[in-house]
């Protein structure tokens, strides 16, 4: 070892005497701060304050310094290592290394050790930006930062090892770096190379080294990586050595072979084994545990047992989300599924191709004389489609069943002979169904799903219908996320005049009805209730006849009239009550909210009363505000004159609950029902409305959930991140800038000079 650091500390002298060790960290401080330093004066002004550290330094969508200077970094390791080996060559000095004491693997161990220490200073020019951070971000993410700069470091050493095989190659040290330029490329960009292609795809992404880093930058440590980096450093070095030994024995080209087939041989062996799902050890680094699929998610999986679960991807090649799911984005598609194979390693992972008709398309086509073959044809020709490979519709429709699946990329989930569907997402910022989705359909297939029921009677509101007071967004929707059906509930209807409640549901939901209940349909409602049903009721205001009877018997009233809110943007009859502490109750993940003060928009609102010693304990869900809003006795007319308080006239200022809900003990459990004094609050129109900040989505979930006691949907919510806040001002931003821009640069460059005028004396 002492051999080792020796030849070590004489390679790092003459790195260090010459031009270009000094020019490179010059370079690489330049080009950061030129990335890093403009970002300051935003940074000052507080803007974009949300997980800092992640913003900042990793993410590369927000340009993160450390992101931005990866792809680069194999520029600098070339130059650095062209000498190590061809030096010696070259000037004859090597024929006195095989004669020296000294072994020729101590000396290759000693040259990369001395590359070890200036790859160090690297990464210490980084942590000059890093710095910034620690010192201005309070509540600095460490872990997450470290973690980056050793998959940073890994990947320098990694290079600088190839580096020196390559120097071995040639006596030449111009060859040598140019060679070596062209070896970091290749192993660069590699990892772009034949992706449409099984094979070709594993292997050349298993030679990518800056996806692997990239990987580790997110904050996953992981066993495969840092064994993958230390097997190449290694396999390297040893090709060195061997190279260098052979030339000082006489060996046949067979004995030659063999040993350099070795090396490669258990190399890749250790590759290979550390590689397997089983094998891998993670350490998430980030505070926030960003990483880890929730412990929600964890348990599903862990009550899964050692039991398989067969993920089998079904994509039309005619569809436009084939776009998403193409071959050559298959490894993209492994990764999203890798947070899952981490705790339950065998889920396994299929994809089978296929064309057919899409809906609203095919009756096109007919209108326009133009045949499915011919639009097959067309779609081939325009996504170069390789039909040979596609099952042909009448073959995928013998495999499995995917009408009312819009002919999208869909998922379906097996486990135990029980099958759901796991969908994708249109129009949506993400394509792929997140964690939520996906923890909600994994425990679809070890629990009964919670059935919700919409009366259809009375023309109430239709979970079918896409009209704007309807409810297809929030129940039926499969291209929307936040639908009931994506969330893990089934959904279904039943005339309350022509047929029995079903037995065994998670809730009954009667929305708007106009007409009277009969007698028929009372009894079978007041049956379900003093059996212990879960129920919603959502009236409207001026139906207060329709629905109050049935309330009467749950101690709530709906009061006449129709509340009404001030407003210099909206109708006056558009109310937008607040959370009460009993939404969180019901719900604990809406406290957020609750707590920023979000609203629920309701347009025609009535408000409710209760009975505090009725049969139910009754607690409010949504109040209006006192200041802006109050109850319109009489019929409201909303003209050109905006609504003016007339207390003479019946009005009744107070703040009034919207929405409550109800609760009892009944048949050893506990009975839920919501009441409304709006049912629009879950219709399409108010689910989509984007000009005030509503929670009309989130609350229609949350109550859905307090109905399947906490079932679905999963909750896989992650404690907000702490660095969202900066100490940094304009003035500290400007000194800053002028250190980065000029002083540290310039200390580089003199200090660099000094050294190497002084050795030029010497």
């Amino acid at each position: 070892m002492k051999k080792i650091i020796q030849i070590a500390r004489l390679e790092l002298s003459l790195l260090f005497y010459s031009p270009i060790a000094w020019l490179m960290l010059f370079i690489l401080f330049v080009q950061m701060s030129m990335d890093f330093t403009p970002r300051l004066p935003d940074l000052a002004r507080g803007a974009g304050l949300s997980a800092l550290t992640d913003k900042l330094f990793i993410n590369p969508e927000y340009f993160g310094v450390l992101s931005v200077i990866l792809d680069k970094l194999y520029l600098y390791i070339p130059l650095i290592t062209m000498g190590i080996i061809s030096r010696e060559t070259s000037s004859g000095s090597i024929k006195l290394l095989y004669s020296s004491p000294v072994k020729l693997s101590q000396v290759i161990y000693g040259k990369f050790l001395a590359m070890m220490v200036y790859n160090l200073m690297i990464i210490a020019v980084i942590c000059l930006f890093v710095l910034v951070g620690a010192i201005y971000i309070p509540h600095f993410d460490y872990p997450h930062i470290l973690v980056a700069l050793l998959a940073i470091y890994l990947m320098l050493n990694t290079f600088a090892a190839i580096g020196i095989f390559v120097s071995s190659l040639t006596t030449y040290q111009a060859v040598a770096a140019i060679s070596t330029f062209v070896a970091l490329a290749f192993m660069n960009y590699i990892g772009r190379v034949g992706q449409g292609i099984d094979f070709i795809r594993d292997l050349t992404h298993s030679l990518s080294m800056p996806d692997r880093t990239a990987r580790m930058m997110s904050g996953l440590l992981n066993s495969r990586d840092v064994i993958y980096y230390l097997v190449i450093s290694g396999m390297f070095l040893a090709l060195t050595i061997t190279k260098l030994e052979l030339e000082r024995v006489s060996k046949t080209v067979w004995q030659q072979a063999m040993r350099y087939a070795l090396i490669l041989l258990v190399g890749l062996t250790i590759t290979y084994v550390s590689s397997r799902q089983q094998m891998i050890g993670y350490y998430d680094a980030t505070a926030t545990k960003q990483n880890t699929i929730s412990k929600n998610t964890q348990e599903i999986l862990k009550k899964m047992g050692d039991e398989p679960v067969e993920m089998t991807e079904y994509i039309n090649g005619l569809e436009d989300s084939y776009n998403q799911a193409k071959p050559n984005q298959r490894i993209a598609d492994i990764a999203r599924w890798e947070p899952y194979l981490r705790f339950k390693p065998n889920i396994k992972l299929k994809w089978v191709y296929y064309y057919d008709s899409i809906p609203g398309i095919t009756e096109q086509l007919k209108q326009q004389n133009f045949t499915f073959s011919h639009y097959v044809m067309f779609m081939s020709n325009l996504n170069k489609l390789d039909l040979r490979k596609f099952l042909a519709p009448e073959e995928i429709k013998r495999k499995i069943n995917l009408e009312g699946e819009n002919a999208r990329v869909v998922m379906q989930l097996k486990y135990k002979g029980k099958t759901t569907f796991l969908r994708t997402f249109s129009p949506d910022s993400y394509f792929w169904p997140k964690e939520a989705e996906t923890g909600a359909a994994l425990k679809r297939l070890i629990v009964n799903a919670p059935k919700v029921v919409f009366a259809t009677d009375g023309y109430q509101r239709s979970m079918n219908k896409v009209g704007d007071r309807d409810y297809k967004t929030l129940a039926n929707t499969k291209l929307s996320r936040g639908s009931m059906v994506n969330q893990g509930f089934d959904v279904d209807s039943v005339s309350l005049e022509n047929a029995e409640i079903p037995a065994g549901i998670a809730a009954l939901v009667i929305a708007d009805p106009k007409v009277a209940f009969s007698q028929r349909a009372m009894a079978k409602l007041q049956r379900y209730i003093d059996q212990g049903g879960n129920l919603m009721l959502a009236g409207e205001a001026g139906k207060q006849s329709v629905i109050n009877p049935l309330l009467d018997s749950l101690g709530v009233k709906m009061l006449e009239g129709t509340l009404v809110q001030e407003s210099k943007d909206f109708s006056n009859d558009l109310v937008t009550p607040n959370l009460s502490a009993g939404a969180v109750a019901m719900t604990p993940e809406l406290q957020p909210y609750y707590l920023r003060k979000w609203v629920v928009s309701m347009p025609g609102a009535a408000a409710l009363a209760y009975n505090p010693e009725g049969s139910f304990t009754a607690h409010p869900l949504l109040m209006t505000n006192p200041e802006s809003s109050w109850l319109k006795n009489g019929k409201l007319v909303l003209d050109s004159a905006a609504a003016v308080f007339n207390s003479q006239a019946g009005d009744q200022k107070g703040s009034f609950p919207t929405a409550l809900m109800l609760t009892r003990n009944r048949n050893n459990k506990e009975q839920r029902i919501m009441v409304s004094g709006d049912a629009d609050f879950l219709s399409n129109a108010e689910l989509s409305r984007m000009n005030m900040q509503t929670i009309n989505s989130g609350f229609a979930l949350g109550i859905f959930k307090w109905f399947a006691y906490g079932e679905f949907p999963i909750d896989t919510s992650r404690p907000d991140p702490k660095d969202n806040a900066t100490t940094l001002t304009k003035t500290s931003a400007k000194t800053l800038q002028i250190l980065y821009y000029g002083v540290i640069p310039g200390v580089i460059f003199l200090l660099g000079l000094v050294i190497l005028i002084r050795r030029k004396r010497k």
